[in-house]
């Protein structure tokens, strides 16, 4: 018996990069969610800048490594965390400028950005929002499998973020 071909599409994949916004370090984590549902990261590393080095120039080396992991991987998505505002305004300017850079190189590429508040990302990981680094740490191989052994906080917050992508849009 013949098989009938349909114009349904194959079933695809998503791919996340999720993003722990920062000046001096920035967290990055691409995660996929593939059409068995099951999420995977691919990679997680930390960005850093040198204090040595000005302000746009800081800026630069965030844009040209996001240009490098968005045309290495290819996401369909971008997160990254809202800011948590803290007492030094200086710290919550740059932070603040690093995310306008981090949009930018997104939404210039066509990839939506999806935006999460701390409270968010706790609650899709650790299902409290009150949850702390060290429980958000704790969860995050219970619920994807890490591919190192060591990684900075930074890493894994932005494995929270892009985890908390795919299951607030509830993509398969």
């Amino acid at each position: 018996m013949r098989k009938l071909t349909t114009n349904e599409p194959k079933p695809t994949t998503t791919r996340v990069l999720g993003i722990d916004p920062g000046y001096e370090r920035l967290g990055v984590a691409v995660v996929e969610k593939n059409s068995q549902g099951k999420e995977i990261l691919l990679f997680s590393d930390c960005i850093r800048t040198d204090k040595k080095l000005s302000h746009s120039e800081r800026l630069a080396i965030i844009a040209k490594e996001l240009e490098y992991i968005i045309s290495e991987f290819k996401p369909n998505l971008l997160a990254v965390e809202t800011l948590f505002f803290e007492n030094n305004q200086k710290s919550v300017m740059y932070v603040a400028e690093a995310r306008g850079v981090i949009i930018v190189s997104g939404a210039s590429r066509g990839i939506p950005v999806c935006e999460y508040s701390p409270l968010q990302v706790k609650v899709a990981t650790t299902g409290d929002g009150r949850a702390d680094k060290k429980q958000i740490i704790r969860m995050i191989p219970l619920l994807i499998k890490l591919t190192k052994a060591k990684m900075l906080d930074d890493e894994y917050d932005a494995i929270a973020v892009a985890i908390t992508c795919l299951a607030s849009r509830r993509v398969a």
